[in-house]
């Protein structure tokens, strides 16, 4: 694990901290009255925030950019393979988005931005952020890591952008001299779209080319290594080629990691009856659901403005404990009535009265 050094910024943001913290002060000033302040004094100065400058600007491919950032000192570090939320204000509307850390420095990392048609968050980091510029995320979060002991033999898989945490994962494995068997397998449409292709001049690695070679199936992967089921792997990818190949996958022991860049479709929904009424208890904010999308959009369109990040149940930013009534889960179809259950906001929809710790 990498971590930053302290700064100026955490020095100056110190004594402030504690002035805030004490009893007689807190409760009276708001710590985010405060925030915006320091923000005003420099954009690197926070109570407890990680922001990072952007260093540099790497254009990979035609619609994939890479961003070195530097954050200050409240950056507790990353392992590979995880990835950070970056907040971002666009059009007067808070945002998150999730990015796995494509490399992670000694006090720096880089995130790696494929823009996606129609993508709101994409396609403004691609347009607009440039160096020096400071932006906000979140501490890294994601499971998605080498174990300790690391296995005798191993793959890492990837397809399209899903390279981003499988290349971090391979440099520490470089960085940890692994000598065992390693095989890296990465798929792209074509040598144009194949992301850090100069950066990944690797003896384990084999590039397969769909738009050439054809599509890339589990038999593929059985003809270019008939092992692959034995190997513990991390794969990431689009969730449908993911589960593809887990299904064709034999029964072994070997672990099988993934992480997915896309989400199951949502299951088409029948609005209720009747509206029904969504309760979140600690913001003590009420809204009527009709049940025709998801509670996250619901209580954006009643003014509210829950924690999120992917918007496609993958990151789970949105997750929170519902405490009574029944959900449906709009990737498996499952109800849930069990109380004290978590929830994404993002792909469950109210079928009854709710209500949820949010």
């Amino acid at each position: 694990m990498h971590t930053a050094s302290p700064n100026w910024a955490e020095h100056l943001s110190r004594p402030v901290r504690r002035l805030l913290d004490h009893p007689l002060v807190e409760g009276v000033v708001r710590r985010a009255a405060v925030e915006a302040s320091l923000r005003s004094l420099h954009p690197m100065l926070s109570l407890g925030e990680v922001r990072a400058r952007v260093l540099q600007v790497v254009q990979e491919t035609d619609d994939c950019r890479s961003f070195v950032l530097r954050p200050n000192a409240h950056w507790r570090g990353a392992q590979a393979g995880q990835f950070v939320r970056l907040r971002l204000e666009i059009d007067g509307r808070r945002v998150q988005r999730a990015y796995s850390l494509s490399r992670i420095g000694r006090h720096t990392l880089r995130i790696t931005v494929k823009r996606q048609p129609g993508g709101r968050v994409s396609n403004h980091l691609y347009e607009q952020l440039q160096a020096a510029q400071v932006i906000t995320l979140s501490q890294a979060e994601g499971d998605f890591v080498l174990p300790a002991l690391l296995p005798p033999r191993l793959l890492l898989l990837s397809a399209g952008s899903g390279i981003t945490p499988v290349l971090a994962l391979l440099q520490a494995l470089r960085g940890r001299h692994y000598g065992g068997d390693l095989r890296v397998v990465h798929v792209s449409h074509d040598e144009a779209d194949f992301i850090f292709r100069n950066e990944l001049q690797d003896p384990a690695l084999h590039h397969h080319a769909s738009r050439r070679q054809g599509r890339f199936t589990a038999e593929t992967l059985q003809a270019l290594l008939p092992d692959w089921a034995e190997r513990p792997t991390w794969a990431c990818g689009p969730a449908a080629w993911l589960e593809a190949l887990q299904a064709a996958r034999p029964a072994t022991p070997a672990p099988w990691n993934t992480e997915r860049f896309a989400a199951t479709p949502l299951r088409p929904l029948q609005p209720l009856g009747a509206a029904v009424e969504v309760h979140f208890t600690q913001s003590r904010r009420r809204f009527a659901s009709t049940g025709h999308t998801t509670l996250l959009e619901q209580a954006e369109a009643a003014g509210l403005a829950p924690r999120h990040g992917c918007r496609i149940g993958i990151c789970r930013a949105c997750q929170c404990i519902k405490r009574s009534g029944t959900v449906q889960n709009l990737q498996t179809g499952e109800l849930c009535s069990e109380p004290d259950q978590a929830i994404r906001l993002c792909v469950s929809a109210a079928r009854s009265e709710l209500q949820i710790e949010a």
